[in-house]
């Protein structure tokens, strides 16, 4: 009774193979090898309950931790019935449709769309017939709109775009002075070793007055990304860019925590950004977990602070500030991760919230010790961030100093 019959299969597997198409549309890497060892696996197991169900698709179509949640919600949308089971079981289960398929508000916009089907194309006849009128005063173009659309909001296609876009942005940071110097003809001072050797060339019957000037160069940037659950959509997004950067120019060092800290940089300087992302996935193992603030930068200031924050680094710490241990140890690791970089910028997504208010522990203590605090929740926000990173003068500003208020 608990077995699939060779009469019952047909339906069952129909309604797999739709299952698999709406994963695959929704970005799950699902081909029909999938879909057979889908198959295969509910006819191993049977149909003697709904979890084991759930775990044989689950088994065969999800391979990484981020396809979890997608998964988890096109299983409930597409089998929704909770009597599914015994539905095929009497071989009467429906196939998918648009009006089954109508997603909840906190359903995904991902599998809303690949469970949603588009709407039916225009005859030749009716796309002549219409009319389209533009009125440039109260126009958007299309990139402007998805600039301000939130990640956390965007379908699956928008989410390809957004990712495209990334790739193309880049961070002009200023140059700043470091302690070598080079040749210049304008410079402010007479470098005397090349002036001397230069006099001695030419026999000590002239001497020309050769000058120099401190080497320009961009400082570092570090990128500190929080992975944690609360950040898992938007630090997916955000590693596109952190790719990006990464391969535009170079003392790029990226690290990834959670409940851990990891080094991801060599893995982000490979130019194929498929791989990259697959070889991040590989070696990072806490994605999606807790977070643990102060254990994690109680790390990278043991282990890395001296290889990488050297010349006047720039570090964008990327965290929505919800910590684990509740604060603990966080306000100690910040202060000594400002005093060793030239600017502290905090990029928080829950700053897309006009009425944020700094309650939390983890954020009082993140808050006193950062020289700029902007969101990052959209494509329009990373643009601007170029303004954050080449701002100059003192650290203490005014709007600094009320988010400083407010947090005590």
């Amino acid at each position: 009774m608990n077995a699939i019959s060779p009469a019952d299969g047909g339906l069952i597997a129909a309604n797999i193979m739709h299952f698999g198409r709406a994963l695959r549309a929704a970005g799950l890497p699902v081909g029909p090898g999938r879909v057979l060892d889908a198959i295969h696996a509910v006819q191993t197991t049977g149909l003697k309950s709904r979890q084991d169900f759930y775990w044989s698709l689950h088994a065969v179509f999800v391979s990484r931790r981020d396809e979890r949640e997608l998964f988890d919600q096109a299983f409930h949308v597409f089998w929704r019935n909770p009597k599914i089971l015994e539905r095929m079981m009497s071989l009467v289960l429906p196939s998918i449709s648009n009006e089954a398929a109508a997603p909840e508000e906190t359903l995904s916009p991902r599998v809303a769309a690949a469970l949603a089907g588009n709407e039916a194309p225009q005859s030749e006849e009716q796309e002549k017939d219409t009319e389209v009128i533009f009125d440039a005063a109260m126009s958007w173009s299309r990139t402007e709109v998805l600039g301000e659309k939130d990640f956390e909001k965007m379908t699956n296609e928008e989410v390809e775009a957004a990712r495209r876009a990334m790739r193309h942005m880049r961070l002009p940071i200023e140059t700043v002075s470091t302690r070598r110097f080079q040749r210049d003809p304008k410079g402010p001072t007479v470098d005397m070793r090349a002036t001397m050797r230069a006099a001695l060339r030419d026999g000590g019957d002239t001497i020309p007055l050769l000058k120099r000037d401190r080497r320009q160069r961009r400082p570092p940037l570090i990128v500190l990304c929080d992975i944690s659950g609360s950040m898992d959509r938007y630090s997916r997004m955000l590693t596109h860019f952190m790719h990006a950067v990464t391969n535009d120019r170079d003392r790029v060092h990226t690290f990834l925590f959670g409940t851990h800290l990891t080094n991801v940089t060599r893995y982000l300087r490979n130019k194929d950004i498929d791989i990259a992302l697959e070889k991040v996935a590989e070696n990072v193992n806490d994605w999606s977990g807790g977070t643990r603030i102060g254990t994690c930068l109680h790390d990278f200031n043991k282990h890395w602070s001296r290889r990488v924050l050297g010349q006047g680094a720039v570090i964008l710490f990327i965290s929505d500030g919800l910590d684990r241990d509740a604060g603990d140890g966080v306000a100690k690791e910040m202060r000594r991760l400002q005093g060793s970089c030239r600017r502290l910028i905090w990029l928080n997504p829950l700053l897309r919230y006009d009425r944020f208010e700094p309650k939390s522990l983890g954020v009082k203590a993140i808050l006193p010790f950062v020289d700029d605090f902007r969101p990052v929740h959209n494509l329009n926000s990373l643009t601007e961030l170029a303004d954050a990173l080449n701002r100059t003068g003192p650290r203490d500003s005014a709007e600094m100093a009320e988010w400083r208020r407010r947090a005590a």
